[in-house]
């Protein structure tokens, strides 16, 4: 026996009151005999004249107390959308866009349109409705005598961007020209610049036809409150939870086989639990959180091993040991495209959903909440 082994077996007869590594005492009972550690062995053999104390041997057992490590991958789709404006950022950014117009340039159409061209003419139009360049920024004029009223008033909806999106999809469809009355202009020799309003509805129609109007910020899953959409709460984080075999809602998880680390581990528990119709990514090797439960009774559970170093069927051995709780370590994940399919589920998992942090709340138990509320983003 070397003196690595020996201070090994030495650990170990000391930790009567404190348990050990549950892989390091398997290492110290079932390590394999080799070449080199047997000629260290026969030259430190100690022979009759010797006076080093004599080593009882130690005979390898289960720790005392033992904890089942599991691994835990918190998987999470970020948001799509950027979160709804408050009423100070919305009249704040109506003010910088009126400040905008007001210190710029006047505007000259001259450089954009030939005079008296149809362009020119609509342009002229338009302007009349606007009394500015801008189309969102509502009825304001940034050379007139109230140039500097550019503020938006408590209540006003002209900063709401639902507002700004109807005004900007009229102008494209032309209303402005629809609805305004004829308009004589002295370049024009008098003559009307909109023409006849009824003979421009067919051509108002086809416009409108080809304007792309934007997605609405709620869906159809918000509307339904389909908490297995991933096309809900598109400005929230949202994470998937699964209702386990006893009834219980937490993330996916599992123990640790063999030699996994927690990232593999991690990689492996998704698509066992979720399927494969989910691109995912791990993001690091390092959990975010965990979470320790302490078994009311000790729980008595054979745990497979690998013999290092044994190739063949011989070398996976069991071993007895009591299991007084289990220890969680959640693994940051993110889902890049797919939905979660339980059709193949290995753990017997009954039911998934996906949550925003305030509804996971509602569903986990209170010591589970309290050990991953903080690692949790609010949006």
């Amino acid at each position: 026996m070397n003196a690595g082994q020996r201070s090994a077996r030495r650990l170990t007869s000391r930790s009567g009151s404190d348990s050990i590594c549950t892989s390091c005492l398997l290492r110290l009972s079932i390590q394999p005999r080799r070449y080199a550690s047997a000629a260290v062995a026969e030259v430190e053999r100690p022979t009759a004249e010797s006076s080093s104390p004599h080593i009882v041997p130690v005979t390898a057992s289960a720790p005392r107390k033992a904890y089942r490590i599991l691994a835990s991958p918190v998987i999470s789709r970020p948001p799509v959308l950027t979160r709804p404006l408050t009423d100070f950022e919305k009249a704040f950014y109506l003010y910088q866009k009126r400040l905008n117009e007001r210190l710029a340039l006047p505007f000259s159409r001259y450089f954009y349109f030939k005079k008296a061209n149809p362009a020119d003419l609509e342009w002229k139009r338009k302007a009349r409705g606007r009394k500015s360049a801008a189309r969102d920024i509502g009825v304001y004029s940034g050379y007139g005598d109230e140039a500097w009223n550019d503020e938006a008033l408590v209540g006003d909806e002209t900063a709401d961007p639902d507002n700004m999106r109807e005004a900007l999809l009229r102008d494209a469809a032309g209303e402005t020209i629809i609805n305004a009355e004829k308009v004589g202009d002295a370049e024009t020799g008098g003559e009307a610049v909109a023409g006849d309003a009824a003979a421009l509805e067919g051509a108002r129609k086809d416009l409108e036809a080809r304007i792309d109007r934007p997605m609405p910020r709620e869906t159809a899953a918000d509307v339904k409150n389909d908490v297995k959409s991933l096309n809900r709460k598109l400005d929230r984080s949202l994470y998937l939870l699964l209702r386990n075999k006893d009834g219980r809602w937490r993330f996916p998880e599992d123990r640790l086989h063999a030699r996994e680390n927690l990232h593999q581990a991690a990689e492996r528990i998704i698509v066992q639990a979720a399927g494969l119709n989910m691109n995912t990514w791990v993001v690091g090797n390092h959990p975010v959180g965990h979470f320790q439960f302490d078994f009311p009774n000790a729980k008595l559970r054979d745990i497979p091993y690998e013999k290092p170093g044994v190739e063949g069927d011989n070398n996976i051995v069991t071993y007895r040991r009591e299991e007084f709780g289990e220890k969680v370590f959640f693994m940051k994940s993110r889902i890049m495209a797919g939905q979660a399919d339980l059709a193949k589920n290995t753990f017997e998992d009954q039911d998934f959903q996906w949550l925003a942090k305030e509804e996971i709340a509602e569903k986990v138990t209170p010591k589970y909440w309290q050990s991953i509320k903080n690692m949790l983003v609010e949006r």
